[in-house]
């Protein structure tokens, strides 16, 4: 597409580009993590355990890990607005039914076939935008992206908690499937239709040769086991918290505990923050420091007064975000020609993590409490920054190829 016919800020396709980028990412991660504040009232109505409560996330992650590069193949295909409108729509009349069925394993069949549906939008997000818009404003647009999609997580998971305090979790499952219906309407008619897409089949010869870059490349594979950490103790950190505050000695209700996923603003404060200090530092001076930070917070966790417990939660927040903002520009800079296929990867192991280490997190709980917890989330950070030290030795590439930082890489 030539720079005049691409999306520009301050246009009137912008705008519904915004619109729709906003709207696509609250109602992904709603969709997405909405019921892990729900997971004591899982573990209660069908009497299961903690960690098999966590499943309902897990399944709806994994599935959505397992599904991404998939998805960006078939968007290659189909076009990147077709696949987003298809997943959008998929997940949410998959969650409405969720609500619906009889029976723990039919829901957790219906999470798993939401993680598959959902798949289609981050998988093909950042590349419609890539496509579309003017260089000038890409950064921006994915912007908006990143910022619906974190406060799509929190509001999700606040406003489930709230509506199953007084209507039962039925309702609340039925109410995020409901309002990310309407969303899905609200992206298809605000979408801008691509201009700049050409269909493809995709090549396997290239995708290998890509995946021997990324392989070969002395950080990305190191990012790539961060993305696993970091998420795996982030996951595991808000799974089980909401099974110890409603529990003697703190007894808080639903509604409040719910309340602790406000801690999202704070951490989306906190990824820009790091990032900007990573772009004038260099990221392998800079990753540390916030994984050091989630440590504190977990240790802080720990502590007994109710006070100490929600600091630390808020501390740990601001370290993962902080952490994940430089991780993920990281492997952005690192991708070089294979940037797409770097950028999918991260993600995956990024939801694995989440999947896998948030449903192990459920053993340590069930043996050990919240002190078991603990033990295991930092010892995932502590791996973490051992693997962070061990980034500081890696060469910066050279400066031709970077392409949108002059930031150290």
């Amino acid at each position: 597409m030539t720079p005049a016919a691409a999306i520009r800020s301050g246009t009137p396709e912008y705008r519904r580009l915004s619109l729709a980028l906003v709207i696509s990412g609250f109602a992904t991660f709603s969709l997405l993590y909405g019921a892990q504040s729900l997971l004591p009232v899982f573990a209660k109505e069908f009497g299961v355990s903690a960690g098999e409560a966590s499943l309902v996330v897990s399944f709806a992650t994994g599935a959505m890990a397992i599904t991404l590069l998939i998805a960006s193949v078939i968007s290659d295909n189909i076009g990147r607005r077709q696949m987003m409108t298809a997943s959008l729509f998929a997940a949410s009349v998959l969650t409405l039914i969720s609500a619906a069925l009889p029976g723990w394993h039919a829901l957790l069949l219906t999470r798993f076939l939401i993680g598959i549906a959902i798949a289609g939008i981050p998988a093909v997000a950042m590349a419609y935008v890539a496509e579309e818009v003017d260089a000038d404003s890409i950064g921006a647009a994915i912007g908006l992206y990143i910022g619906g999609a974190a406060i799509g997580g929190m509001v999700g998971r606040l406003l489930a908690s709230i509506v199953s305090d007084f209507m039962g979790w039925r309702w609340a499952v039925a109410g995020i499937g409901a309002s990310s219906l309407i969303g899905a309407a609200v992206f298809w008619w605000a979408a801008p239709h691509s201009r700049a897409f050409v269909s493809t089949k995709h090549d396997w010869t290239s995708f290998l040769a890509s995946l021997k870059v990324i392989r070969g490349d002395a950080a990305l594979p190191w990012l790539y086991a961060e993305a696993f950490l970091l998420m795996g103790a982030f996951v595991t950190l808000y799974n089980y918290v909401s099974f110890r505050l409603l529990a003697p000695p703190y007894l808080l209700s639903q509604s409040m505990v719910g309340a602790i996923f406000l801690f999202y603003i704070v951490g989306s404060f906190s990824s820009s923050w790091f990032g900007k200090l990573a772009g004038r530092l260099g990221r392998r001076k800079v990753f540390w420091i916030p994984m050091l930070v989630f440590l504190a917070g977990i240790i802080a966790t720990a502590a007994s007064p109710l006070s100490m417990v929600i600091l630390g939660i808020g501390v740990a927040t601001v370290g993962y975000f902080g952490a994940h903002s430089v991780a993920s520009s990281w492997v952005s800079r690192r991708g070089g020609v294979a940037r797409a296929q770097a950028a999918a990867l991260y993600l995956f192991f990024l939801y694995v993590g989440s999947s896998v280490m948030g449903a192990v997190g459920g053993i340590a709980w069930s043996h050990a409490g919240w002190a078991g917890v603990a033990w295991f989330m930092g010892s995932m950070i502590a791996l973490a920054l051992l693997i962070a030290v061990r980034l500081v030795a890696v060469k910066p590439l050279p400066e031709n190829v970077v392409t949108d930082s002059a930031a150290p890489v």
